[in-house]
C-alpha cells in the first residue's frame, strides 16, 4: 500500500541540489488503472497503483533494459523526466534551522502536530522526496512524503518551504501530467 502526501513547490530549500538523487524516466502503458514503466538510473520496472490519491495499492516488477525498451515504444502521452532528491525529513528540518539560526534540538519535534495530542514519533524515520522535472515540465516542483499509516498521513505537518498541498487534487499525479499536458497551475517564477 502506498500512502503518500503530494505538495507543490514554489521555491525548493537551499542546499537541495546537494541531496543524493536518482535520474528518473517514466511513462505510462495505461491510466486506469495505472500501468507505468520506470527507468531509475540502471534499475527498469513496470508498476502497477489502483484508483486513490491518498493511499492506493503499488506494485513493483522488475524488468531488463530490453523489456523496458520494447514497452517505452507502447506508452501513450509525454515520457516524463526528473530528477528525485531524496532527504530524511529530520535531516532537512535540522538543516532548515539551521539556517534560520534555530537550534537542532528545537526542530527534533515534528513543527506542531504533537500540539494536536499526536506522537512526537510520527513522522520520525520519513523522507522527502524532491521531484525535480525536466524536459515538458521543465521548472515544477513537487515533494512526496510516504507514511506507514493514513493517520500519519494526515496528521502531518509539512516543512515551512512545503507549498500547496495537491494530493487531493490529483492535478499533479504523474499519469495524470504524462497524458493531460500542461497542467493547471504553473509555479510562479519559473
Amino acid at each position: 500500500m502506498e500512502i503518500e502526501r503530494k505538495y507543490l513547490i514554489d521555491e525548493p530549500p537551499a542546499g537541495y541540489l546537494e541531496w543524493p538523487f536518482h535520474q528518473i524516466e517514466q511513462a505510462y502503458l495505461c491510466t486506469d488503472p495505472t500501468v507505468r514503466i520506470r527507468r531509475e538510473d540502471d534499475d527498469y520496472y513496470m508498476t502497477y497503483k489502483s484508483r486513490g490519491l491518498l493511499a492506493r495499492e503499488e506494485y513493483n516488477l522488475p524488468l531488463t533494459k530490453e523489456a523496458y525498451a520494447h514497452l517505452l515504444a507502447k506508452t501513450d502521452g509525454i515520457v516524463l523526466t526528473k530528477k528525485r532528491y531524496r532527504k530524511s525529513l529530520d535531516e532537512a528540518r535540522a538543516e532548515d534551522a539551521g539556517r534560520a539560526g534555530a537550534s537542532p534540538e528545537s526542530v527534533s519535534r515534528n513543527d506542531g502536530p504533537e500540539d494536536r495530542g499526536i506522537s512526537r514519533n510520527i513522522c520520525r524515520g520519513l523522507t522527502i522526496e524532491l521531484d525535480v522535472f525536466e524536459g515538458a515540465y521543465e521548472g515544477l516542483i513537487l515533494a512526496e512524503v510516504e507514511f506507514p499509516t493514513k493517520e500519519a498521513a494526515l496528521a502531518f505537518v509539512p516543512p515551512s518551504w512545503f507549498g500547496r498541498d495537491v494530493t487531493f487534487s490529483g492535478e499533479y499525479q504523474n499519469s495524470r501530467l504524462a497524458l493531460a499536458g500542461e497542467p493547471q497551475t504553473k509555479p510562479s517564477g519559473r
